[in-house]
């Protein structure tokens, strides 16, 4: 009687670096599904002009005067909010990922267990540059002027990018708890809205009623907005970029332990 050995082909550890090339593999794996899903970044694009084009000529003039001055303050506030509405996409696509079985195939493979979700937080990385760099254009197009430097939209770049990677792990968490598409849009609408809609990204704090105030002053979305006016627009830089960044600490500190405990629990 024969006896057949199977040796699993799959190491027990995966070096550091050997992680770091899976994880750009599969962060090129997503930005390449682009091809076979335009509408991912028609979303990216469009939706975040609209917005712009929207709230500047219909409400700009009432808020601020002119549309000229509104879209000073406005621009800044909309390349934060799209920041944060753009984690959409991570969270459906990761859904998507875990209710078709891909992460069980990728469990197979011989690359490390944390690459395929820092993957596609690098990949969406990518596509919030794309994205703020083309809502920064369009706003220069419609009359937008940086009033600061090249550091200072260097400096946008960074806060935004740093900002994204941090809240991203709350697009984690809800795409792997829901069991379903249509439950991960209704979480993360829960989590946007309120969260955008309460800050100062379209209307100046003073004009909002007292009680309004106390948590606009305080919300992480009105933070950044003012560090990227000061970065952009010129003003105090140091205080809202330094308090940005503790939110941004802050959040990854509670909601990437939290994910990736679900996220082993749930593959």
């Amino acid at each position: 009687m024969t006896t057949l050995s199977v040796t699993s082909a799959v190491p027990s550890r995966v070096s550091p670096l050997t992680g770091l090339k899976n994880t750009a593999t599969l962060a090129w794996r997503s930005l390449v599904s682009i091809k076979h899903n335009p509408f991912e970044i028609i979303d990216l694009s469009i939706q975040p002009l609209m917005f712009l084009l929207l709230f500047t000529y219909t409400l700009g003039g009432a808020i601020a005067g002119s549309t000229d001055k509104y879209l000073a303050f406005a621009l800044p506030g909309i390349l934060v909010q799209n920041t944060i509405f753009a984690t959409m996409n991570i969270a459906l696509l990761l859904n998507n990922d875990l209710t078709k079985g891909v992460f069980d195939r990728l469990r197979s493979l011989p690359i490390s267990r944390w690459s395929p979700l820092a993957g596609r937080i690098l990949a969406d990385t990518v596509k919030q540059a794309w994205s703020v760099a083309l809502l920064l254009g369009f706003g220069l197009i419609l009359g937008f002027r940086v009033q600061t430097s090249f550091w200072g939209v260097l400096g946008t770049f960074g806060l935004m990018l740093v900002f994204c990677l941090c809240v991203a792990w709350i697009a984690v968490l809800v795409g792997v708890v829901a069991s379903a598409e249509d439950k991960v849009q209704i979480f993360m609408f829960s989590f946007m809205f309120p969260l955008t809609f309460t800050s100062n990204i379209f209307a100046p704090t003073e004009s909002m009623p007292g009680w309004l105030q106390s948590w606009v002053k305080i919300n992480p979305v009105t933070i950044l907005a003012d560090a990227v006016r000061a970065m952009l627009n010129g003003g105090n830089v140091a205080t809202p970029v330094l308090q940005s960044l503790a939110w941004a600490a802050a959040i990854l500190a509670v909601f990437a332990p939290l994910a990736v405990w679900r996220f082993k629990r749930r593959v």
